[in-house]
Parts: structure tokens; sequence; C-alpha cells
């Protein structure tokens, strides 16, 4: 009985159509280069906001120096990522002019 119900199920047929590739949306990576510049935007900014004069005080260096920190690495972390992004579109057009 169990094997006519695979048969009748063909699980090959719906793992194959459950499996399928989806192509990503068109504007993603337009939309992903904007979030990632306005990532590093506002890390950059936040930078600018911070005043080294309010470290000469050691009460206030762990504190203090939090907010710089995450600043840099979120601000690098979405640099990076744009470049990538940047460099892997490059690429695509420049198969793609190829083929």
């Amino acid at each position: 009985m169990a094997d006519a119900f695979l048969r009748e199920l063909d699980l090959e047929a719906l793992l194959a159509r459950a499996l399928a590739p989806v192509d990503p949306p068109e504007n993603l990576s337009l939309h992903l280069e904007q979030t990632l510049m306005s990532i590093a935007d506002l890390a950059g900014s936040e930078l600018e906001a911070w005043e080294l004069s309010a470290m000469r005080d050691p009460k206030n260096w762990i504190p203090g120096v939090t907010r710089p920190v995450a600043a840099i690495a979120i601000g690098s972390v979405a640099g990076a990522a744009l470049v990538v992004l940047q460099v892997r579109n490059r690429l695509h057009a420049h198969a793609a002019g190829r083929s």
C-alpha cells in the first residue's frame, strides 16, 4: 500500500518543483548598494559627531569609545560589502558583454 502511495505521489517531481531555482528581483543589487551606502554614510556621520575633547577624562574612555569603535566597524563592513558588490556587478557586466 505504501509503494502505491509513493508511486502516485511522484516524490521526484515534487522535489524538483520544490527545489527549482528562484531568480532574485531585478532591483535587488541596486537596493543592497543603496542600503550599504546609507550605512557607511551614517557611520561616517557618527564619527564626525564624536568629540575627541570628551576623551580627556579617563571616566569617559569606555563609554566614549564604544560608539566610535562600533561606527568604524559597521562602516568598514558596509564599505567592504559595497566594494565586493560593485566588483561583482562589473565582472557580471564584463562577462555578459563578452558573450
